[in-house]
């Protein structure tokens, strides 16, 4: 099957906030990564390891996964078999906002915490096989937005803001820069004296916090930020000079291999 068809992105214009993730019987294995968004999947066939903070599950057909903004994870298929999945990612300040009216909150929650991150439950698989089907109507659009927040509300309880909560103390300077200044060359030796360290501790110490070196972190927050503008429209060039890749060849590269498809495809609406 064309590597086009296997994933396909499903975005509509009256929920923004929602964007669908169809993978069918594909055989791509993702890094570590991370994501901006709330994630919300289900495994629809085959077999596959999901690897995030709590440890390493199996996840099979009908099996849920709910993953946090910035929780470092992988799910991939065990050895040459083909699975398919859906993954429906929530922006995170309209879900914030959201459940926060469903617990009759006045402001909106600093951060959401999963219950569990994956389950194996006949009522999960079919809520959630509800929640990741693509929006045809602004109608299936109002209504994914009602019942989505009820059913999160019930999994999820409150947590104080991500950063800097989870950012231990010796590593925040190294963090600020990588999140304010991604546009531009940031190298370990400029992260590790911001932090008071050598470039091996530093990169001992980052990889023990976040389960990922900081280049990779780095490059993870530069896909993310080039999915968000893609995702608005803009052009792939502008992309990847806004978000600091050498150029757009780069960043084509980048995405494919975190995405398993090209930004240009990525981009187009469907």
């Amino acid at each position: 099957m064309p590597q086009h068809r296997q994933h396909r992105i499903h975005r509509h214009p009256a929920a923004p906030w929602a964007e669908l993730r169809v993978s069918t019987q594909t055989f791509d294995c993702y890094r570590a990564h991370s994501h901006a968004e709330y994630s919300v999947g289900i495994v629809d066939q085959g077999c596959a390891t999901f690897h995030h903070a709590d440890g390493s599950h199996p996840v099979m057909a009908g099996s849920v996964v709910l993953i946090e903004p910035g929780i470092v994870h992988a799910c991939n298929p065990v050895v040459r078999q083909a699975w398919s999945y859906r993954m429906l990612f929530i922006d995170a300040a309209w879900l914030h906002h959201a459940v926060a009216q469903v617990w009759g909150r006045a402001l909106p929650c600093e951060g959401l915490a999963f219950l569990s991150r994956h389950a194996n439950d006949a009522a999960f698989t079919q809520a959630v096989d509800g929640f990741c089907q693509p929006i045809t109507s602004d109608c299936a659009a109002s209504a994914l937005a009602a019942q989505l927040p009820q059913w999160i509300a019930r999994h999820a309880r409150p947590e104080g803001a991500e950063h800097p909560a989870t950012v231990p103390a010796d590593l925040v300077a190294a963090i600020d820069t990588m999140h304010t200044e991604m546009e531009r060359r940031i190298t370990v030796k400029e992260l590790a004296q911001a932090c008071a360290m050598s470039d091996s501790q530093f990169i001992r110490r980052f990889h023990a916090a976040f389960g990922m070196t900081p280049g990779g972190y780095l490059q993870n927050l530069r896909i993310n930020g080039a999915r968000r503008l893609l995702s608005q429209g803009i052009a792939l060039a502008d992309a990847a000079h806004s978000m600091g890749f050498a150029d757009q060849a780069h960043m084509q590269r980048a995405f494919k291999v975190h995405h398993a498809m090209t930004p240009g495809t990525y981009r187009r609406r469907r």
